[in-house]
């Protein structure tokens, strides 16, 4: 684990490669934060206050060396149906100011190591699964239809569409314009990433998709004025507030009704942000350091000390709660960052171009942003990823497509939540069938001996498996069952240990007990 110092040092070493991912991180950003405040039913700059907070405040205080803070669309529905059971933003506002207190406690007292307990199929199905939701979510933008907001990921959107039913439309509402754009920029990224990258150090240190913004930038400038045929609409392109003044842009902003504060519905909104925005951020920190080239480590437990403290101050200021994301953390993983610097970077470059110059990033086509997407959910999933997966086993493919189809099919805590139970249930399978080790020798006399050595940890699980072997031992068996390795042994196996000892012998079994630890029960 990398101390403070040794991240800044290192992080003003590597500013050649974070200026230009924070860049790119910048631009996947924007319009994440734009259609998650959109799909939680807040006001537009709500996302982007948001934003702002998760790169610059919770860069900075964190210590994980690549991930990206921000609204997060895991967190949409629970926001939106907040909103309208307290009846006011401002009110929310003060839940979410709560929950980032819950979560500094959380983190002080050492509740970041829940992330470890997360098996790695299902981290890893995670990021496959979100990784075909961006794909499939940006097929329509980049085809110049723009019906559902950018930062869904559910299957089911609160439209009455789902993913495939809005695929489907678009092929009857395709427009020439983001058709060309997204094209082009498609064949700019591929281009640059697979050929361009090693000519020369100049097409590392200009990334692909700034030139593939630049491009749509330029396009849109020219056809605009002189082919207004091929020319993009403006609900094609992004959308930020654009304040004429100081006073304008003051007004933005909204503050926490903290009259509020004793209402038991606030409160359980607080824990319930809480627990959420926790969890995908530990599981975004997981699968941010797998990802990682130089398999750094976070300290998860001040990662919800810095979530927290950028939660109290983005919902201080009118901000959608915040969490680590693995769309923004993988984009800045495949853009070439190298420390937290890239992060903090990109949360000023959302703060001076809002202030500054809103109305040159609402020239932007959305086409241009949803080839981006597509090639870093493309990267995430990647074909060599599920025949990798497969080939160790069905131990851990099963549960890796179970967290894939439950994300792609549901959402993102139901397809993680599936991942889980799935494996929880194999080791529990496994453990039932290990409980015990049979050895069998036949002897002169026609008897069988048999000796049974049960496991270090025998629980109720291996009941079945236990009395099955007991049953199946053929009348006259000599058996000697070995307890001398058990730690623990279930009441449940004992009792049918005991039974079985007791009522062998009246059957023609011979049965002897080897307990040299003394383990005992009612009956023995």
């Amino acid at each position: 684990m990398l101390e403070d110092s040794e991240i800044k040092e290192s992080a003003l070493k590597n500013i050649r490669q974070d200026f230009p991912a924070s860049i790119v991180v910048f631009f996947v950003a924007l319009p994440l934060c734009l259609g998650i405040a959109l799909a939680s039913g807040a006001s537009l700059f709500s996302g982007i206050i948001a934003g702002i907070v998760g790169g610059i405040v919770v860069g900075s205080l964190s210590n994980s060396a690549l991930g990206v803070s921000g609204p997060a669309a895991g967190l949409a529905v629970i926001v939106f149906n907040s909103i309208q059971s307290l009846g006011a933003f401002d009110i929310f506002l003060v839940a979410v100011v709560i929950a980032g207190g819950l979560q500094i406690l959380m983190g002080l007292l050492k509740g970041g190591t829940i992330a470890y307990y997360f098996p790695s199929a299902v981290i890893k199905g995670m990021l496959a699964g979100i990784g075909i939701i961006i794909f499939l979510k940006q097929i329509p933008h980049a085809l110049g239809y723009d019906a559902d907001f950018g930062g869904a990921l559910s299957f089911n959107q609160g439209n009455g569409e789902n993913t495939f039913t809005v695929l489907l439309k678009v092929l009857n509402s395709v427009s020439s314009g983001p058709l060309i754009v997204s094209i082009v920029s498609l064949f700019i990224l591929i281009t640059w990433d697979k050929v361009l990258a090693d000519k020369h150090k100049v097409f590392k240190l200009v990334q692909g998709p700034v030139v593939a913004v630049i491009f749509g930038i330029i396009y849109q400038l020219i056809t605009s004025q002189y082919f207004p045929s091929i020319s993009i609409g403006s609900k094609h392109l992004v959308s930020v507030p654009v304040a004429g003044s100081l006073s304008e842009f003051s007004n933005l902003f909204n503050f926490p009704d903290f009259s509020h504060i004793l209402s038991k519905e606030v409160w359980v909104i607080s824990f319930t942000i809480a627990i959420v925005a926790s969890l995908e951020t530990l599981l975004c920190v997981e699968a941010t350091d797998k990802l990682d080239p130089l398999k750094r480590t976070t300290n998860t437990n001040r990662e919800l000390i810095a979530q927290g403290l950028g939660n109290m101050i983005s919902g201080f200021i009118g901000g959608l709660p915040i969490t680590q994301v693995i769309v923004r953390s993988s984009a800045n993983i495949q853009s070439g960052g190298k420390t937290k610097l890239s992060a903090i970077m990109h949360g000023i470059f959302l703060l001076l171009i809002v202030v500054s110059i809103p109305f040159v990033l609402n020239i932007i086509p959305l086409a241009v942003l949803a080839s981006i997407l597509i090639i870093v959910g493309y990267k995430l999933a990647k074909p060599s990823l599920f025949k990798q997966m497969y080939r160790i086993g069905w131990k851990q493919f099963l549960p890796f497509i179970v967290t894939i189809v439950g994300i792609v099919f549901t959402d993102l805590l139901i397809g993680i939540a599936l991942g889980v139970a799935v494996g929880l249930f194999i080791p529990l399978i496994t453990s039932a069938r290990n409980s015990h080790f049979l050895h069998q020798e036949e002897v002169d006399n026609g008897h069988h001996n048999v000796m049974m050595r049960l496991a270090e940890e025998v629980t109720f699980l291996n009941k079945g498996a236990i009395l099955k072997a007991l049953n199946n031992l053929p009348i006259g068996t000599h058996l000697t069952i070995d307890m001398s390795e058990s730690i623990s042994i279930d009441y449940d196996v004992l009792e049918i240990i005991v039974n079985f000892k007791n009522t062998g012998e009246s059957k023609g079994y011979q049965v002897k007990l080897i307990n040299k630890k003394k383990i005992r029960t009612a009956d023995y």
